[in-house]
């Protein structure tokens, strides 16, 4: 079985294992902080209703049996357990087969929340990190070496994280072929991180490297990954330095890190100063067999996600299959020029008048207050916040989940606010809300001298006008 065996890259495989383990805790952590609001029974968007309509097979999800709230909870923290254990080392501590079965129960139990998060699961990195939990249930553990073909089904699913993402903007946003993208993103990114403001003011010939830098690494660097030794690894070595970057420019969840594990799975351990490999026994048969069963189906699979890198009409960020399984990525097709924020207000003075005082609800992560400096969260997703971005883009994206989360305020819903940095009325809850939209953009150097702000925003229009509980005001009534 010499052949079949990559022991030379066991280095490789505990990083991608403890790595991808990390990143279910985290996302594990989230679904079971976030979802009482979001998807819970009584949820804005809630999850029974939602799987009423659907099949098994069109969402596959352990709660088509059953759901409730307690039951979610218990699944995203026996997730998040699990994980944590894999993290510290359990699944090498027990034989291959056992492995096998922690790791396809982390991918059961995230596959079933994902498939029920309807609109505040529906980002590209909540697939590639079932795609890839998939591909670590059949790397084996501590006690064999590494399979060669799942290792290479790791780097090609690099390959399409990397090189789709590069296709993407080479055929979308004009800005990206003239290398002016930079000019305007690191403003007008989704969530802007603690150092976004002076990535903003780096020299614009900076800014056009940056973007052509960004080119080599996705569409060109992508290819090494298949190489012989050493070009293999200084590919690897240069994704993982680019993705360092977007690390340190935005917060963009478990996105970046999820690729860096990705990528140390192509480094050779010759090169790097790190003991020798450990006496490692050949896989049993079965294990033979079920990876190069596994590996026919993935080379079956995407046929879909090459047909659709190669397309002129390419989807970024789309699953095949219900099991999101092998699926196409990307990101960042257009690039905004300007920063629309939608600011949420309340006020519970009785009656409505010209001298009526708004208050302002706190965001955790999304800009708000203008000298309120970003704060770093990936690779934790804060999944109101993202979506709120996209509200600003269009009302189309905050259909059908805005006005049922501003209802909550008028309640002051425990659930909900537990969403949010900050809530005004924490005694008694608002009479009415309404939104706003605002223009925001980063002050200049003297700006920030002078006002310490980091932000200048100037109102534009209403959003969404003042409503109370059951009813919506008339939209003239502001």
């Amino acid at each position: 079985m010499g052949w079949f065996s990559a022991p030379d890259y066991w280095l490789s495989r505990l990083v991608l294992e403890r790595g991808v383990a990390a990143i279910y805790l985290i996302a594990f952590v989230a679904a079971a902080l976030q979802f009482r609001a979001l998807i819970g029974e009584h949820g804005i968007l809630p999850v029974p209703r939602y799987l009423a309509e659907l099949s098994f097979w069109r969402t596959p999800s352990v709660f088509h049996w059953r759901y409730s709230d307690r039951l979610f909870a218990c699944v995203a923290w026996f997730g998040a357990g699990l994980s944590a254990a894999v993290v510290a080392g359990a699944a090498d501590l027990v034989p291959l087969w056992a492995a096998m079965v922690i790791w396809l129960t982390l991918w059961v139990l995230y596959l079933s929340i994902v498939n029920v998060g309807q609109t505040w699961y529906s980002f590209g990195w909540e697939s590639l990190l079932l795609e890839t939990g998939f591909l670590v249930i059949f790397v084996g553990n501590a006690r064999t070496a590494p399979p060669v073909l799942t290792m290479w089904l790791v780097r090609w699913l690099l390959f399409r994280v990397e090189f789709g993402a590069g296709l993407i903007k080479m055929r979308g946003d004009p800005c990206w072929r003239n290398l002016t993208c930079l000019y305007y993103h690191h403003e007008t990114q989704p969530m802007p991180g603690p150092l976004s403001w002076f990535f903003h003011h780096l020299p614009k010939p900076l800014h056009r490297i940056e973007v052509a830098g960004n080119h080599f690494a996705q569409l060109v660097v992508p290819f090494g990954l298949f190489a012989p030794q050493p070009v293999a690894s200084v590919a690897a070595a240069i994704v993982v330095v680019t993705q360092l970057w977007l690390v340190l420019s935005g917060n963009f969840a478990w996105l970046n890190w999820l690729t860096i594990v990705l990528a140390c799975s192509a480094i050779d351990q010759s090169l790097l100063p790190v003991p020798a490999p450990p006496a490692l026994a050949e896989p049993p048969p079965w294990f033979v067999v079920l990876v190069i069963v596994f590996t026919a189906t993935v080379l079956t699979l995407s046929y879909w996600p090459t047909r659709n890198m190669l397309s002129s009409h390419q989807r970024m960020n789309m699953s095949f299959n219900s099991f999101h399984l092998v699926n196409t990525y990307g990101a960042f097709g257009s690039v905004g020029r300007f920063r629309r924020e939608v600011v949420i207000e309340g006020t519970d003075e009785p009656k409505i008048s010209d001298q009526t005082v708004w208050k302002e609800y706190g965001f955790k992560g999304k800009p708000g207050a203008v000298r309120r400096l970003p704060r770093q969260w990936a690779p934790y997703h804060l999944r109101l916040d993202w979506l709120m971005w996209f509200a600003g883009i269009s009302p189309r994206y905050a259909q059908p989940w805005l006005r049922p989360f501003m209802e909550r305020l008028l309640r002051n819903d425990r659930a909900a606010l537990r969403l949010l940095r900050h809530n005004p009325f924490p005694d008694a809850p608002p009479r009415y809300v309404r939104a706003a939209l605002y223009d925001y953009r980063f002050t200049t150097w003297a700006e920030l001298r002078s006002d310490h702000a980091w932000w200048h925003r100037t109102r534009l229009s209403m959003y969404v006008p003042p409503m109370a509980l059951q009813k919506a005001m008339n939209p003239q009534d502001r």
